[in-house]
Parts: C-alpha cells; sequence; structure tokens
C-alpha cells in the first residue's frame, strides 16, 4: 500500500511534466509551420554581400577592373566579392563603400 502511494506521487509529476513537454513541442511546430511564408518571403529578398556590391559597382558605372585599380587589389579579388567566395577585409570594405558614396553600415544594412 504505501509502495503503491509512492509510485502514484513519483509518477503523476513526471506523467505531468512529459505532458507539458508535449505541449510545448507541438505549440513550438504550429509556430514553425505557419512561418513557412515568412521564411520563404525573407529568403526571396536575402541579398548577399557580393549581391550587394556587385549591384552597386554597376548602378556607378564601373567596371570589376576600375574597383580592383582604384583599391590596389586584383580584379579576381573583386570578382571574389560579388560571387560570395570570399569577403573583402573591413579596410576594403570602407574603401568600397567610400567608393559607392555610401558608409558601410548602409552597405551592410543592404546584406540581409
Amino acid at each position: 500500500m504505501f509502495s503503491t502511494l509512492i509510485l502514484v506521487l513519483v509518477y503523476i509529476p513526471v506523467l505531468a511534466l512529459f505532458g507539458y513537454l508535449l505541449y510545448l513541442v507541438i505549440k513550438a511546430l504550429r509556430k514553425y509551420i505557419r512561418s513557412e511564408p515568412a521564411r520563404k518571403e525573407k529568403q526571396e529578398t536575402a541579398r548577399s554581400l557580393g549581391e550587394v556590391l556587385k549591384s552597386h559597382r554597376i548602378a556607378c558605372g564601373m567596371t570589376q577592373q576600375f574597383v580592383a585599380e582604384t583599391l590596389s587589389v586584383s580584379r579576381q579579388a573583386v570578382s571574389k566579392w560579388e560571387s560570395g567566395r570570399s569577403d573583402p577585409s573591413t579596410t576594403n570594405l570602407m574603401a568600397l563603400a567610400k567608393l559607392y558614396g555610401l558608409s558601410p553600415e548602409e552597405l551592410l544594412r543592404e546584406v540581409q
């Protein structure tokens, strides 16, 4: 009798905890499933740093060669930045922003 009472007192809180955890998991999954349209929209509008750099270079009417010569780097380096295979150093990023007539913060704000 006494052991049965102890088992009941132990298992009831354990079952309650398990039920609550199950409730939280289901709630999180439902929220995740409902957010799919927002995630797809964000993914479609997200731009990489390379895409932002390329769009500003083209908008300014500059070639990769011109940008490379202005920053004293190779044209291949500019190409790698724009393709996303590498990122410019902080110094080069600041120089790119200045070259495109932006602040570094404005340039980075466009990257999502």
